[in-house]
Parts: C-alpha cells; sequence; structure tokens
C-alpha cells in the first residue's frame, strides 16, 4: 500500500459563469465547491517540517475560485471541475489525484445538494 496524504478544502463558496438555460446564462451562478487532492508523501513528517513537505492548501483554494478564468462561460459544470483539476495538476507534480464536489445552489429547494463529482488520475 502506498501512503498519501489527502488534502481538502471543503464547501467553498464562489460565483462562477456557467448554465446552458437562457435563465443561467450571462450571470454568474453561485456554486458549492470542495477538493480533495492525493499528494504523494515524504518518508516521515516531524516538528519542524517546512511546508514545502506538504501542499498549501490555499493553492487549492485559488484554484476553485481566483484561479478560474474571468469572463469564461461554462456550459456545465462538469467542465469547471476539469478546470480545477487540471490547476491542481499543473501547480504541483505530486498530486496524484484531484477530486473536485460542486453543488450548484441556485437549484436547491429545501437544502438538498444537487451537483456532480470529478474524480481526475494524473495522466503521465
Amino acid at each position: 500500500m502506498t501512503d498519501t496524504l489527502i488534502l481538502e478544502v471543503a464547501n467553498l463558496e464562489t460565483d462562477v459563469l456557467t448554465g446552458i438555460y437562457s435563465e443561467e446564462t450571462g450571470r454568474p451562478q453561485p456554486l458549492r465547491i470542495s477538493m480533495r487532492v492525493g499528494l504523494k508523501v515524504q518518508d516521515r513528517y516531524t516538528p519542524d517540517c517546512p511546508l514545502s513537505a506538504s501542499k498549501n492548501y490555499m493553492d487549492l483554494k485559488f484554484a476553485a475560485s481566483t484561479g478560474l478564468p474571468e469572463g469564461v462561460h461554462f456550459k456545465l459544470i462538469e467542465a469547471v471541475a476539469d478546470h480545477i483539476c487540471e490547476t491542481l495538476f499543473l501547480q504541483d507534480d505530486r498530486i496524484m489525484w484531484a477530486e473536485v464536489k460542486i453543488v450548484k445552489l441556485a437549484i436547491s429547494e429545501n437544502g438538498e445538494e444537487i451537483g456532480i463529482t470529478l474524480t481526475r488520475q494524473r495522466r503521465a
């Protein structure tokens, strides 16, 4: 079994241009995005390990917020998730896989979570 460090950012809310219906296009929609990434680990984490031994959580937050291209309309939230995965892979060669869950908040009527989860493995 290979050791893996899983980093997580959960329930980040951001507005993204997305949707296929006329009432969705042209204006941002609120999305709730959660991410998990599997990172190759070093042999040991000691009390004085530097941040470079892991990954800055803010990099994950960046990929799902300001790392999304401004002014680009994503028809599908699947494309938003794919862009986030690719951004994460470009950030750090140690990321082996990424999982992105997106919930469309605007279509929830009773607190239900309606959306997708995309899991991508790093391609060689």
